[in-house]
């Protein structure tokens, strides 16, 4: 059964810094692309940073050069570092796995980031 179980949210200082990982198990991890996603009260669900399986990144306007997407194949993790933090960063944050055209798309339960203002 798939499993993506995220840590390291909580409360973190304007302009602070805070390292979100996920753990995945039950996949093949190096064959799925990696995402972090968020939802803030009242917005959509959106997409924050994703990692290939190749490697390529992409990221949101809102977090590029603020936020590093990282996975570590031989332990089956993705990280997301966030730093120079806003409030408008405050949401709950979801680890995705998922494949291109395959109907193959999981998700963590979530873990909230709160950035007081």
């Amino acid at each position: 059964q798939v499993q993506l179980v995220e840590s390291g949210g909580g409360l973190a200082q304007l302009a602070g810094s805070l390292r979100l990982s996920c753990a995945a198990s039950g996949i093949t991890f190096i064959i799925v692309s990696m995402g972090w996603y968020r939802q803030a009260p009242g917005k959509q669900r959106e997409l924050v940073a994703l990692v290939t399986n190749g490697g390529s990144t992409n990221y949101a306007d809102s977090v590029k050069g603020r936020f590093t997407i990282s996975r570590d194949n031989a332990k089956n993790t993705v990280a997301l570092q966030m730093n120079s933090l806003k409030p408008e960063d405050t949401a709950v944050y979801y680890c995705n796995a998922g494949i291109p055209y395959v109907p193959f798309n999981y998700w963590g339960q979530g873990t909230q980031v709160t950035v007081s203002s």
